[in-house]
């Protein structure tokens, strides 16, 4: 039996619905945040502007990288392995 009194209703309002493509992110750290800056850099263009811009607790930001590798193993396991296009297959970057 679920308690009614711990769900969390996610409202996604219409403006933000269709998202924003990035295909670059910059992260920064205080000691109290993270700032994670995406951006989205076209070819040939000097300038690549910040679609957005988060800031999220350091605990936040590790609940965070384990949802996102939750997630690519999910992805993985259904699609096949992604391989950024500076690695290798198999390899892992250090």
């Amino acid at each position: 039996m679920e308690n009614k009194e711990n769900q969390l209703q996610i409202q996604l309002r219409p403006e933000m619905a269709d998202g924003k493509y990035t295909n670059l992110a910059m992260i920064g750290h205080g000691p109290n945040e993270f700032l994670i800056d995406f951006i989205f850099a076209a070819p040939g263009m000097p300038q690549a502007p910040v679609v957005s811009r988060v800031v999220m607790t350091p605990e936040n930001a590790k609940q965070l990288l384990f949802a996102l590798s939750d997630n690519i193993k999910k992805y993985e396991t259904q699609f096949g392995e992604i391989v950024p296009r500076n690695m290798k297959p198999g390899i892992a970057n250090n």
